[in-house]
């Protein structure tokens, strides 16, 4: 990129945070993420990409103008770094990014100024082997304190709350991420097909205080909760879609509040897009009766012809066995659910999402 071309002013920004509106272009590293082929309404073609770092994640627009710009972010690895040029604009009150330029990067070639540490998260470190396309997950909670250690206007709240829903107290606070946390994290490749053994299922999890596991199974990797948190984000950031099974109901609003507790950046939008596919497909959103009757997983295995993941144990017996230092119960049952909502997607993905418009293939 020639800064002197054209006479025009350019500033390399740190981050993708620091980009705001100004009177010159701005240089960026940033994360490709994501690339949509999309017309305006008189048919001019345009790109909206999905830029990412450690601090921001900013959409960003390429219009025809810009052919080669266009045609490099088109042809540039997804989930790659690169290098963008643009200038920040005010459109219906929010700054938005106009791509003049753009080029992806050789790691092993960078150019000056180039940090790869502020495009990947650390936190994917530990778990790099599990990084899919299609990644499948579920999760396991349990209560995180004992009522009597509650202060009484939080105790009476808890009270009030699970009277209303006509539960006990202590399954309210298993389903709150404000009382409880996550114990279990299983994950699973959506495009693995069966019979590959364990289907590639590993799940993170949290032992109960002074529980060790010796020995540990290979497809279990204990960690705090906070790690597991991380972990998720991380996998989460690699992916191009996330698969669950009601996660927009419970899993990623309970995962996203829990990160929040403890400092950990959320760093994908799963949630705000209802209806989209990517980069979250709740299936129950999918499949889902509006109220015809039950669409819980284990109606839908069994409509379905798959193993119900449901015999050996359901979600009113985790806290039991956890408080029991069953960690290892808990996370087989987890890999299961997720085995099942995989096989689930894999039906899908053959049989209703690629004669969808809004299923758009990866690029690569």
């Amino acid at each position: 990129m020639n800064d002197d071309e054209n006479k025009i002013r350019v500033v390399q920004a740190d981050n993708l945070a620091a980009l705001h509106a100004a009177e010159h272009d701005w240089d960026v590293f940033a994360q490709l993420r994501a690339v949509k082929e999309l017309q305006t309404k008189d048919n001019r073609p345009f790109l909206v990409l999905e830029l990412a770092d450690l601090h921001a994640v900013v959409e960003a627009k390429v219009w025809d103008d810009q052919k080669e710009a266009m045609a490099a972010a088109k042809q540039a690895p997804l989930r790659g770094p690169v290098k963008v040029r643009g200038r920040v604009r005010e459109w219906q009150g929010k700054p938005q990014l106009v791509v003049e330029r753009l080029r992806a990067i050789d790691p092993n070639d960078a150019p000056p100024g180039f940090a790869p540490d502020q495009l990947i998260d650390p936190a994917l470190a530990p778990v790099e082997d599990l990084c899919c396309k299609t990644l499948v997950v579920d999760i396991e909670t349990v209560p995180a304190f004992d009522r009597r250690d509650l202060p009484p206007t939080v105790a009476e709240a808890l009270s009030d709350n699970a009277t209303r829903k006509e539960m006990e107290p202590g399954a309210v606070m298993g389903m709150s991420p404000f009382f409880g946390k996550v114990v279990s994290l299983a994950i699973g490749d959506g495009d693995a097909e069966p019979g590959s053994g364990d289907d590639g299922v590993t799940v993170l999890a949290v032992p109960p205080d002074g529980v060790v596991l010796d020995p540990c199974p290979a497809w279990l990797r204990p960690m705090s909760e906070r790690d597991l948190l991380a972990a998720f984000w991380a996998l989460a950031g690699k992916a191009e879609t996330v698969v669950t099974f009601n996660g927009r109901g419970f899993d990623l609003p309970f995962l996203v509040t829990r990160s929040l507790i403890h400092g950990i950046p959320s760093r994908v939008d799963l949630v705000s897009q209802r209806f989209a596919l990517r980069p979250h497909l709740d299936l129950f959103e999918l499949l889902t009766q509006k109220g015809r009757g039950p669409s819980k997983l284990d109606v839908v295995c069994w409509a379905l012809g798959i193993e119900s993941p449901k015999e050996v144990m359901d979600g009113s017996m985790v806290a039991p066995a956890y408080a029991r230092g069953e960690i290892v119960k808990i996370a087989e049952y987890n890999a299961h659910d997720v085995r099942a909502t995989a096989a689930i997607y894999r039906k899908c993905r053959d049989l209703i999402l690629r004669y969808r418009a809004d299923w758009q293939p990866s690029k690569k």
